[in-house]
């Protein structure tokens, strides 16, 4: 059987991923970088580990035999300040954390750090397709003529914006561009570019995957909250790049895009 080390960051997705392999029977271990997150994962294998001190880690993984990892949750970067000072955490530190380097580019980077240390990437993504927008039209509601012109638009600037290790998301209204995602996230997006809004029709959120972006690492998603604030903002709904974006709950955030009359659609992007 194989084994698995989950390293966790802040939110719902180590969970998700960890639970769909231990449905496929895997041996799955959680190692856990925020100690407030421990209660997420009851009745798991759990281990709180801190990211100041990479030997650490590496130390749990080889004590364990686990040698296939994934690297899932939000991870606040941390500063020279922050870091502990043992000898592979500071030339980490030097090489990769310190770069002023986008969040895609430093996470491959730590992944081919942690790979020249013997350790191997698991592709979970491989084995977890029920977590992916797969289908055309996940929910009942379908796009509305407005929002396949802005669904068009958002396409043409897709060809640009993917290039650059910026954000994986923007808005449209009335064929116009109210808003590219930044380092503030898909929500507070939605947020200001609601003040942005002209009389038309309500916009929609387009979610996708950077240019070159490493699918074993940093994935776009989406959970519940965002779809509450594409209700509370007014919008129509969202368009997802099929196969690439993960949609958290999927079950409850389709139904509650339904009884709201949000739709929920995948799309292919070349």
């Amino acid at each position: 059987m194989t084994k698995i080390g989950i390293i966790a960051g802040d939110g719902n997705l180590p969970l998700y991923i960890g639970k769909s392999l231990l449905d496929k029977n895997y041996d799955v271990t959680f190692l856990s970088l925020n100690n407030k997150n421990n209660k997420l994962y009851i009745n798991c294998k759990i281990v709180s580990i801190d990211i100041l001190s990479i030997k650490k880690i590496f130390n749990i993984l080889n004590s364990k035999n686990i040698k296939h990892i994934i690297f899932a949750g939000s991870l606040k970067r941390p500063g020279i300040k922050d870091l502990g000072f043992d000898i592979p955490t500071l030339l980490l530190a030097k090489s990769l954390l310190l770069e002023k380097k986008g969040d895609n580019n430093l996470l491959v980077s730590l992944k081919k750090y942690f790979e020249s240390k013997g350790f191997i990437f698991f592709n979970w993504k491989k084995y977890c397709k029920e977590l992916f927008s797969t289908e055309t039209n996940l929910t009942k509601i379908k796009p509305s003529k407005s929002a396949i012109l802005n669904l068009k638009k958002a396409k043409s600037i897709y060809q640009n914006f993917k290039k650059l290790d910026v954000g994986q998301a923007v808005i449209i209204q009335n064929q116009l561009v109210l808003g590219l995602e930044a380092i503030e996230g898909t929500d507070e997006l939605l947020k200001r570019c609601n003040e942005y809004k002209r009389k038309g029709d309500n916009g929609i959120l387009f979610k996708f995957s950077k240019q070159n972006q490493s699918n074993l690492i940093d994935i776009p998603l989406i959970g519940l909250d965002t779809i509450k604030y594409l209700k509370k903002y007014n919008y129509d709904g969202v368009f997802l790049q099929k196969n690439k974006c993960l949609i958290l709950d999927k079950k409850k955030i389709i139904n509650y895009a339904n009884d709201n009359k949000l739709f929920i659609s995948s799309v292919e992007l070349n």
